[in-house]
């Protein structure tokens, strides 16, 4: 069952009353009243969060292929060896 106005938020989140009127609230608000309906339904459409609060990519999304490369050297044939002891 959707909460109504006047109730506790639970979840961080976009919430949508019956006419479609989007509003952002966070856990601990009591959720408005419309100033059109009064007492209304409030739906969560949009969970909030913050991954990139710096405007960087997470660095745990990032693929580590390059670094890996970049520790083994450029191999740029497949005889090439790794370590040479045959000079």
């Amino acid at each position: 069952m959707d909460p109504i106005s006047g109730e506790r938020v639970e979840v961080d989140g976009t919430y949508q009353n019956e006419w479609g009127r989007e509003v952002e609230l966070n856990r601990g608000q009591t959720f408005p009243a419309d100033p059109a309906l009064g007492t209304t339904g409030w739906r969560l459409i949009e969970y909030s969060f913050e991954n990139h609060h710096d405007g960087r990519t997470d660095p745990r999304l990032v693929s580590k292929k390059d670094e890996i490369e970049r520790q083994r050297g450029k191999i740029t044939h497949p005889r090439r060896h790794l370590v040479r002891k045959d000079r």
